[in-house]
């Protein structure tokens, strides 16, 4: 029988931001009683001082931390890692992140998948106006920091109605063209093979009339809710109609492969006027999965069957 005994091994980091809005009290005397028990480690302390461990649960990157997790997985061979670093420190550049998508190229049975047109600036703000002349982007512009490295900063978000204040902007940063999309987006929680969506209001769509009015650069919580669940609003059929579910089921599986990641959620629109016109605009590692449904039980079903996957490949073997 298989040894129900686990240890999920969470950095202390994790435990801290994570953990303690993810998983209440409850859920993790749930856990215990399914024989999941959560440690808190040292990162400055090398991992096999502390284990042993069935899972290492994290949210860091960098050299040192990928240095530890490496050694520690060729000691322990059985050890999964969730997830490993290089896989993480690239979904949180919003430049390669957005990248894998575009390659992706899925077939458009449900659904067109794509990315926002988008142009990478690293230096010399001054330039920024002339480069989106040049390539042809259209405004508005949604501004983004380039890197995610979980400080409030890196998920400050702008929206630039005129060319000229581009030039206030402060690179590294990512600048997309905004898609109308009825303000809604869908929100689409991944946690391995386990897939939910749910609405999210966003950002009001912005017509020639209005974008000839206004000039300058506006932060995100001026202009947008994009915190509150739209699921239950009295909203236009069109705009409130899920994507189609066997097209998040692909989509899913190909970016858990390409990304290499098993915890992460993606942030879809549909344009406003189509149908299964859609746009991939952010992908975040390890969300909050406070705010998925039902997210106590997903989430203990997905370490559980971790498990269950190494006891039945022992079995074969």
């Amino acid at each position: 029988m298989m040894d129900c005994s686990k240890s999920i091994l969470h950095t202390s980091s994790l435990l801290v931001t994570v953990i303690a809005s993810m998983l209440v009290p409850t859920a993790l005397s749930g856990n215990s009683s399914k024989g999941i028990l959560f440690i808190a480690v040292d990162v400055k302390q090398p991992l096999s001082d502390q284990g042993p461990f069935d899972v290492v649960l994290h949210k860091l990157a960098g050299k040192e931390w990928s240095q530890m997790i490496e050694d520690y997985g060729q000691k322990n061979p059985n050890v999964t890692v969730l997830d490993p670093p290089d896989a993480i420190e690239h979904v949180n550049n919003r430049q390669s992140m957005l990248e894998d998508v575009a390659d992706l190229n899925l077939p458009d049975y449900y659904g067109r998948v794509t990315v926002p047109r988008q142009l990478v600036f690293t230096t010399d703000p001054s330039s920024i106006p002339h480069e989106v002349t040049k390539e042809g982007l259209k405004l508005p512009l949604v501004a983004k920091p380039l890197v995610v490295d979980g400080s409030a900063k890196s998920h400050e978000l702008f929206l630039a109605y005129d060319k000229v204040s581009l030039a206030k902007l402060e690179p590294p940063l990512v600048l997309q063209e905004f898609v109308n999309h009825g303000g809604v987006l869908f929100k689409v929680y991944i946690i391995g093979e386990f897939i939910k969506v749910v609405r999210r209001f966003s950002l009001p769509d912005v017509c020639k009339r209005e974008l000839s009015k206004i000039a300058g650069v506006f932060p995100f919580p001026r202009v947008s809710c994009a915190s509150a669940s739209a699921d239950g609003a009295d909203l236009d059929p069109k705009v409130a109609e899920l994507p189609p579910s066997p097209l998040l089921e692909m989509l899913a599986r190909e970016l858990r492969l390409r990304l290499g990641l098993q915890l992460f959620n993606v942030d879809i629109i549909r344009e406003y006027g189509t149908r299964d016109l859609y746009y991939i605009i952010d992908i975040n590692y390890f969300p909050g999965y406070g705010k998925m449904p039902d997210y106590e039980h997903t989430f203990t079903e997905f370490l559980l069957s971790l498990e269950q996957s190494k006891y039945e490949k022992v079995l074969v073997a």
